[in-house]
């Protein structure tokens, strides 16, 4: 059954700009390649934004990073980048526009993380990565002018998921304080899509379907039971995580999980904001000229100036 009917008009170049992907482990690095060549990074400085690599040491791996500063902003607060892919793709490069453009408009500091891959780097190596990152944040707060109260973390798919995972871990851990969580469509739950929850048949058509699902999450746990916090599903209490805006789409695989997920933090009484875009897909955003881009950029610039203020 085709849910394409149900796919907002101003979408449909996505089906053929990016159809579901047959992951294997012998084609995986042929989808690497493809994003790559596709993230361009763009011209920081003519937005008012200076962006730089870094690297920042980790347990056992130097993460690399990039880091957007407002040229002309007092900044006072950070957002903590973490990309998707999946947890098997994606670079930092490629989410260099959105990234320059929080920075620019909001005046923060924008860190974004190139942390390890699966199947090559499973659990716990990219959260691991990820904690860093927050850490040299904390650590480096006086030399970027941010205040430790007020950085926020986030991410899109696996991105989002490894962010509700660093919020769990550095819950527990109780080290560097997280002010916000901003998830678009977090890849949150082992379970979706397979034989014990096949979830709605009108969700996961398109670009990240239930196949794409299984193989992200068998690479990103390897021989690791599935289990929190590098699962944020499966944790036994939300207490205590950060205010959260949750962002999902009618049609993506992740809908009702991260639904699900939204339910349990406001019923733990965490201050959740759930936004839930009719007509949309996974990575609907590669659309940039779809009305539907333009509402989720305004509603992401929206909630997280305000969680930063």
């Amino acid at each position: 059954m085709s849910t394409k009917h149900l796919l907002d008009p101003s979408l449909l170049p996505l089906l053929d700009f990016a159809p579901p992907f047959q992951f294997s482990l012998e084609n995986l690095q042929r989808f690497r390649d493809r994003g790559l060549a596709a993230a361009v990074l763009g011209d920081s400085n003519a937005q008012g934004v200076k962006r730089e690599a870094i690297i920042i040491p980790g347990p056992d791996f130097d993460v690399p990073c990039l880091l957007y500063s407002p040229l002309d902003a007092n900044t006072s607060s950070a957002y903590l980048h973490i990309h998707g892919g999946g947890y098997v793709a994606g670079s930092i490069e490629g989410s260099d526009a959105m990234n320059t453009r929080i920075a620019a408009q909001l005046g923060v500091v924008v860190l974004t993380v190139g942390y390890r891959l699966a199947p090559e780097h499973p659990v716990p190596a990219p959260l691991d990565d990820c904690y860093a990152a927050l850490g040299w944040l904390h650590q480096q707060a006086d030399a970027l002018g941010i205040d430790r109260q007020r950085i926020a973390i986030g991410g899109e798919s696996a991105g989002g998921g490894l962010a509700a995972a660093l919020a769990i871990h550095a819950r527990d851990l109780g080290e560097f304080a997280i002010c916000h969580q901003h998830l678009t469509y977090p890849m949150l739950d082992d379970q979706t899509g397979t034989d014990a929850a096949p979830g709605d048949p009108l969700v996961g058509e398109f670009v990240w379907n239930r196949h794409c699902n299984g193989f992200g999450w068998s690479c990103y746990l390897g021989d690791m039971p599935a289990q929190a916090p590098f699962v944020p599903a499966r944790v036994e209490s939300v207490k205590g995580l950060p205010p959260t805006w949750m962002f999902t789409v009618g049609l993506d695989l992740f809908r009702d999980e991260n639904i699900d997920y939204a339910q349990r933090l406001m019923a733990a009484g965490i201050a959740t904001e759930l936004v839930v875009l009719p007509g949309a897909c996974h990575a609907f955003q590669w659309v940039p000229d779809s009305p539907l881009t333009q509402r989720y950029i305004h509603s992401h610039l929206e909630a997280l100036g305000k969680a930063l203020n």
